[in-house]
């Protein structure tokens, strides 16, 4: 007996008639999917995102873009769509981040003390920056950031030019660099610490 192929296009145009064939879609990304959204919006919200992300593919499947071998940045880019709809609590939490330095999302993570308390330092400045970012600049850096997306992947996800995913994160990172000022963080880690405070 064979497994299920790695060609997610395949397997979802066959789930077209073979409906159960689009759990393999889903045991493959929606952990993947349920961390990101659980970064960007709280544990809380997490679930109901995760499978409202995969109800909307399951839906669209028959739309699906089989040039595309991987599901992944096509389900990246439905979470952040519906991730866009829930933009005004996320913009509240990382406001209320920025003024509190206490993150009203974070769930308790393990990391070295050390990197705690360099990346309590910039937490308020990055939650600051973060939160007045425009969605799609947003969206870009976090999917580069917490989804480990590719520039290529941003693009098909968004379903942006690739050059406006370059701007868009050309933007977002100088936005936040300035907001860390000296902050010796790396830009990447300082994204991160804003979920592991």
């Amino acid at each position: 007996m064979t497994g299920p192929p790695d060609d997610d296009a395949a397997i979802i145009s066959q789930s077209v008639e073979q409906p159960e064939l689009f759990g393999i879609v889903y045991d493959r990304y929606a952990a993947d999917i349920h961390r990101y959204a659980t970064r960007r919006l709280g544990d809380s919200h997490a679930d109901d995102l995760t499978a409202e992300t995969f109800l909307v593919a399951f839906r669209a499947r028959q739309r699906y873009d089989t040039a595309r071998r991987s599901a992944r940045p096509w389900l990246y880019g439905i979470a952040a769509h519906l991730i866009g709809k829930h933009r005004r609590g996320e913009v509240r939490a990382l406001r209320a981040l920025a003024r509190t330095g206490v993150d009203p999302v974070v769930e308790s993570w393990a990391d070295s003390a050390d990197s705690r308390v360099t990346a309590q330092s910039a937490q308020a400045s990055l939650a600051g920056a973060l939160a007045g970012l425009s969605p799609g600049d947003r969206h870009v850096l976090l999917l580069i950031a917490w989804a480990d997306l590719s520039y290529q992947e941003i693009a098909d996800a968004l379903s942006i030019p690739l050059g406006t995913v370059r701007s868009r994160l050309n933007r977002a990172r100088r936005k936040v660099r300035t907001a860390l000022g000296d902050n010796p963080l790396p830009l990447n880690d300082a994204v991160e610490a804003i979920r592991h405070g």
